[in-house]
């Protein structure tokens, strides 16, 4: 797509990925992303707001084909789905000096090799002029690197917010609206990218609430023309609030554990739980990570592989940990053949997880009466903790 414009002087110069469907060899991309640069023009001054993954250079090149001149180059975050296009920028504009915050300069340099001399560094709440345009830099670290930041021009009343509200979203609309393929697709960005940072974002949204702006341009997916839609959906993400949901992630290999993780949904539902249930050999852990932004509880089931959890079972579990979202609780429910050490070894898995264990339920073989009437009185726990919240 060419250039489009916000308004006056300022553009979307960005690259639309259709087609990638994997990020960081890690996060699935099912419906593709953008990469968002913006390009501002002042009376005095030009501004280069990020650039695009170098995948995709040859389209940003495009679209500065007509820009003549580039003050600033401004890097609201080190990655390279960001940055990494800056090294040819700065060789076509020899006179364009790099914007980013002092933690970035370093990684800037390490990661993309930039001269130290292109650097210039900028303090939280500092200006910078392009003449009838500034650009107002705010320090966001932990959104999602230690360097980043995001960016304010008042007189067009713009947020250029580089990850802080994006979504992985390939589309020909330019603006959001309220769109609900939007919306899910920023609460799964959210959970992939952010949810392990959800305390410093909460100090980062108070922050924002202070600016008013028109427009939220972020780095991945659309423009928010609504912005309030996007931040009081993090403002409810982010919080301390959970939801009478529970999350079953498990595996079973004979049959035992599926029939117990069945036996234990009914249980809930019967009681009022919402339950979301996912089974990990083909699970798509984003739809797994957006579970788990709003779930009170989660319950792990998992057969008994050479002592320990199923390998599956042990990787979501770890990736459980390390997104840290706002459990309040857990259990453990699995079937073993001879013996087992999964409880022990899956309560190690999860120290970042500040829960009380409601309790575990195992089996030798297949599920008898008893490890049913076990799975009642976790669901009834389960039940009685949620309905207090």
């Amino acid at each position: 797509m060419k250039p489009r414009e916000i308004c006056e002087r300022v553009q979307w110069m960005g690259a639309v990925d259709w087609n990638r469907r994997l990020f960081d060899s890690l996060i699935p991309l099912p419906d593709g992303t953008s990469y968002n640069a913006y390009f501002v023009q002042g009376s005095d001054k030009t501004a280069l707001l990020d650039t695009v993954d170098p995948a995709m250079q040859e389209v940003l090149f495009r679209h500065l084909a007509n820009v003549e001149r580039i003050d600033y180059l401004v890097s609201h975050h080190a990655e390279q789905d960001h940055s990494g296009s800056i090294p040819f920028v700065l060789q076509r504009y020899g006179e364009a000096r790099v914007v980013c915050t002092p933690k970035a300069r370093t990684l800037l340099m390490e990661h993309l090799g930039l001269p130290d001399d292109r650097i210039l560094t900028v303090e939280d709440g500092e200006t910078l002029s392009l003449g009838d345009k500034t650009l107002r830099f705010l320090h966001t670290p932990w959104v999602h690197w230690p360097e980043t930041m995001v960016s304010y021009l008042p007189e067009d009343r713009v947020l250029f917010s580089c990850d802080l509200f994006g979504s992985h979203l390939a589309t020909s609309q330019l603006y959001a609206g309220r769109d609900p393929a939007v919306y899910e697709a920023a609460k799964r960005y959210y959970a992939e990218i952010m949810m392990p940072f959800r305390k410093m974002i909460q100090n980062h949204l108070k922050k924002l609430r202070e600016l008013e702006f028109d427009w939220i341009a972020p780095s991945h997916g659309p423009i928010y023309d609504q912005p309030d839609w996007i931040v009081s959906a993090y403002e409810d993400w982010a919080s301390d609030r959970v939801a009478n949901q529970a999350v079953i992630a498990y595996i079973s290999m004979h049959g035992s554990t599926e029939a117990m993780v069945n036996y234990l949904l009914d249980a809930l539902a019967e009681r009022g739980v919402r339950v979301q249930k996912f089974e990990l050999s083909a699970v798509d852990i984003g739809k797994l990570a957006m579970a788990l932004v709003d779930a009170a509880t989660l319950v792990i089931g998992t057969p008994t592989v050479h002592g320990g959890p199923h390998p599956n079972v042990f990787s979501a579990t770890h990736l459980a940990n390390a997104l840290r979202p706002k459990l309040r609780y857990a259990a453990i429910i699995g079937s073993y053949g001879w013996g087992t050490k999964a409880v022990e070894q899956i309560s190690s898995l999860i120290p970042n997880l500040k829960v009380e264990v409601l309790g575990t339920v195992l089996c030798k073989g297949l599920p008898q009466a008893e490890t049913f009437s076990a799975l009642d009185d976790l669901a009834a726990a389960i039940a009685e903790r949620h309905a207090a919240l």
